[in-house]
């Protein structure tokens, strides 16, 4: 979700990576994950989150799970091993897999004008295709607010339509289908499709099609409700680059909706995109739909399909998945060629320096590589 915010010096992180066994899990020999180790403590001792964690998972079952930091600068408690927090833009595949199953269902047409569903809106050349893709050319809403803003008054409501509205200011980045542009007002077009379509809200079908059958019991679409299941980390914000962390845990999500506001854990979102990937989710047609990609123009070579990214891993072949990014915290996640699934969370966003991020999308490509 966030990634255009403030870039920010780190702090030295608060104490020195631990791998956990967690419960059912096998351990680790020592000279195992070492890479990985040490990425989880360079984001916290190096990078300036306060936290960070790894959450691993094989094809069987068994789970290794690293730790850096702390979850709680105020009582210095870690990291939960699979505590709750905001898992920022991992929410489009979700909703991409809501609109891809009614496209399966007849429902709607992939290629059809978002302005068939949602009349007057956009522009009618902008299909459902576009909106998932990023290829729309429709400004990103949350480039043109005033983030300091929302960071000081983080309970604040956040309507919809104000939302889409302010996107709709701006010129249209490039013609439809034209080029590619990652933003979140596709997204929340998204959302309120599948509420014309369906006649309920989105999270509903959300946890009607994708929670509920893959028992994703940790996992939720909060509206604005501003507090956090527990166990959760808190989640941290640093305004400026020489400014101390601001603890932002209680926030309200509606500032991106369906472009990105649910919750989850490291075990749910790791079983979502196992399941996803291995078919439960979509029929055969509308999988290959969201696994057709087209280059981002990204370094490390990122495809996009619709709603899922296609990322190279240096041990060869690819894993799916998504990153996500949202006020207090930054998530990577996917599923690797031999069915290995990995989430990684640093609990600072946004302030966070460039080598977190870079730390990040390494140390997910590394937990399926290793």
């Amino acid at each position: 979700m966030l990634r255009t915010l403030i870039a920010a010096a780190g702090i030295v992180g608060l104490a020195v990576a631990g791998t956990v066994t967690a419960p059912g899990a096998s351990a680790s020999p020592a000279d195992e994950n070492q890479r990985l180790r040490q990425l989880i403590n360079r984001i916290t001792t190096e990078d300036g989150a306060p936290g960070a964690i790894a959450y691993v998972e094989d094809r069987r079952g068994r789970r290794t799970v690293i730790r850096s930091g702390v979850g709680d600068l105020r009582t210095g408690a870690p990291v939960p091993v699979n505590g709750h927090w905001r898992i920022g833009s991992i929410t489009k595949p979700f909703v991409a897999t809501v609109v891809l199953q009614l496209v399966g269902e007849g429902e709607v047409e992939l290629d059809a004008p978002v302005d068939r569903y949602l009349p007057g809106l956009v522009d009618r050349r902008i299909t459902v295709r576009h909106i998932l893709q990023h290829t729309s050319g429709l400004p990103d809403y949350l480039k043109h607010l005033a983030m300091p803003d929302i960071i000081q008054n983080p309970l604040d409501h956040h309507d919809r339509r104000d939302l889409l509205a302010t996107a709709l200011k701006h010129p249209p980045l490039f013609e439809p289908g034209k080029e590619w542009s990652y933003g979140n007002t596709g997204y929340l077009l998204a959302g309120m499709l599948i509420e014309k379509v369906t006649g309920r809200p989105y999270g509903e079908e959300i946890e009607r099609r994708i929670l509920k059958p893959l028992r994703l019991r940790h996992t939720s679409v909060p509206a604005d409700h501003s507090f956090l299941p527990w166990p959760h980390p808190r989640g941290y914000v640093r305004p400026a680059p020489d400014a101390a962390p601001l603890d932002r845990t209680r926030l309200n999500p509606s500032v991106a909706p369906s472009s990105g506001n649910m919750v989850s854990t490291a075990s749910d979102v790791n079983r979502f995109f196992a399941a996803l990937i291995g078919g439960r989710l979509l029929d055969r047609a509308e999988l290959r739909e969201m696994m057709t990609t087209r280059p981002t123009g990204r370094p490390s070579g990122t495809e996009y399909g619709l709603g899922l990214e296609r990322v190279p891993l240096r041990c060869g072949g690819h894993l799916w998945g998504h990153a996500g990014d949202f006020i207090g915290f930054s998530t990577r996640s996917g599923v690797g060629p031999d069915g290995r699934r990995a989430t990684v969370m640093a609990n600072l966003k946004p302030g966070s320096t460039d080598a977190q991020d870079d730390d990040l999308g390494e140390a997910l490509t590394t937990a399926l590589c290793e």
